[in-house]
């Protein structure tokens, strides 16, 4: 499961960096990925510090921290 998780933050990071800030709805449509390791692979990447996160209603905006 944890590979797989690593495999999904790769996908993710990879879609934020070629198409900037995006919503998880949309994200998710696009990656095509199960929603429950979509969500544990942005928790990684946001704890990691490489990805911003914030909730606007019932939806999560994401962007690369590009430091």
């Amino acid at each position: 499961m944890i590979t797989e998780i690593g495999i999904v933050a790769g996908e993710i990071w990879q879609y934020l960096d070629h198409n900037g800030e995006s919503m998880f709805s949309n994200m998710i449509k696009q990656i095509e990925r199960n929603r429950d390791v979509m969500l544990m692979s942005i928790g990684w990447l946001a704890r990691e510090g490489h990805i911003i996160l914030n909730q606007e209603n019932n939806d999560y905006r994401l962007k690369l921290r590009k430091e």
